[in-house]
């Protein structure tokens, strides 16, 4: 299991890496080293990092996503699951991801009304690494 949350971390850091860089425009959305399916189209994915909801806490999204994903990566290869109240910090901090991603998709379907597949993408993540988190142990 821990194979699957490394690898799972692996993607929402890359896809979080993707949408910082589109956010301080160090990658174009529309570079072609990215694959087809991942390209962000200016009426979707690339619309979305410059909209409010892309700053819930202040700076953007995915930059937490920067800490996010490493941190959870490196306490569950350094044993974080084997105390309890690290656990539940890391339980915590998925909820908080698995309850913004609920936000964000309901923002997404309907008040910026965008279809951005990364976006899902990394919400589907964030579920996956909450559900691991939360039956590990």
């Amino acid at each position: 299991m821990l194979l699957v949350l490394v690898t799972l971390c692996a993607v929402g850091f890359f896809i979080s890496g993707y949408f910082t860089g589109v956010t301080f425009h160090w990658v174009r959305p529309d570079s072609r080293w990215v694959p087809p399916v991942c390209r962000m189209g200016q009426d979707t994915c690339s619309s979305v990092v410059f909209t409010p909801q892309a700053r819930v806490f202040g700076p953007p999204n995915a930059v937490l996503g920067l800490v996010f994903y490493p941190g959870l990566a490196a306490a569950a290869m350094g044993g974080a699951f084997d105390e309890p109240l690290m656990r539940l910090v890391l339980l915590a901090a998925c909820g908080v991801t698995v309850l913004l991603g609920l936000f964000l998709t309901y923002s997404l379907l309907f008040v910026i009304r965008v279809r951005c597949v990364l976006c899902f993408t990394s919400h589907m993540v964030n579920l996956a690494l909450f559900i691991i988190v939360l039956t590990r142990g």
